[in-house]
């Protein structure tokens, strides 16, 4: 039998907003998430026990088969293949989505596939975004980042991911950590609220530029980049997550592209599509 076979892209936070942390510890965000074509990708087969290859560091693919494996109540039996292209710890999700992605192809080779609600559950269990990218379209994230809303929102873009050369990002605990000394979840309410009114007015991709910034740029010391991929015709750049990729989004591919020769020798650049 011929492996399976899924792509798993990565993500850009179009707005992120973060209030004060909950009881479990985890924050109250609220934001736009969308895919955009820059992939990994994920082949899957039944095997006499649980492998994942190609990607050494990995732990979160692992961990969704096992954690699957127990949901339906079968032995973990399968071998996993990651090829990398979404840099490690970089903002993108790219962890997230090969989770997503092995969950996806491993429950629908299960006799008695779990139903859309458990697999969210256990998605929801590995990671914030996980459960955002077991279906497709974008959507306003919530809560922790599990409850998802399908966005219509303009696609007629380009976007140029930016991850500065020798950059070292923080865990994202520490980004969060120094988010709540700073004193950031002031005024959550109603920097959600702006968020949704002007999300409410986006029509066309030039509207996307009065999201609000993310929260997070000055815990994750700062967006370098941004202002200017903005000053080279970017109609918005921002943050993406709790970094250290920054994205410009651009009307033309070639305003783009001329972006990225611009800032070439002091980022990696990737000149990408959103997908669905």
């Amino acid at each position: 039998m011929r492996p399976a076979r899924a792509v798993a892209a990565a993500k850009i936070n179009l707005a992120l907003v973060v209030g004060e942390p909950r009881a479990d510890g985890l924050h109250e965000v609220v934001s736009v998430l969308q895919r955009v074509d820059f992939c990994d990708r994920i082949e899957l087969e039944r095997a006499r026990g649980l492998a994942v290859e190609g990607f050494e560091d990995d732990t979160i693919v692992k961990r969704a088969l096992v954690e699957l494996a127990h949901e339906a109540e079968l032995d973990p039996a399968w071998r996993a293949r990651i090829t990398k292209e979404i840099p490690v710890a970089a903002g993108l999700g790219g962890g997230s989505a090969d989770a997503a992605a092995a969950l996806r192809l491993t429950n629908a080779g299960l006799e008695r596939p779990l139903d859309g609600e458990r697999l969210h559950a256990l998605a929801a269990k590995l990671g914030a975004d996980v459960p955002f990218f077991l279906e497709p379209g974008t959507k306003l994230a919530e809560g922790v980042g599990e409850r998802l809303t399908l966005l219509d929102v303009p696609q007629d873009f380009w976007v140029l991911l930016a991850l500065p050369r020798g950059a070292t990002k923080q865990s994202t605990g520490e980004v969060y950590q120094r988010f709540d000394e700073l004193g950031g979840s002031a005024g959550f309410a109603e920097r959600k609220a702006a968020l949704l009114a002007a999300l409410d007015a986006v029509r066309h991709p030039r509207d996307l530029a009065a999201l609000p910034a993310n929260d997070l740029v000055a815990a994750a010391g700062g967006a370098p980049l941004a202002d200017e991929l903005r000053s080279a015709g970017a109609f918005r750049a921002d943050l993406s997550g709790a970094g250290p990729t920054v994205y410009g989004l651009f009307h033309g591919r070639d305003d783009a592209r001329a972006a990225a020769r611009g800032i070439g020798r002091r980022a990696r650049t990737w000149v990408v599509a959103p997908v669905w």
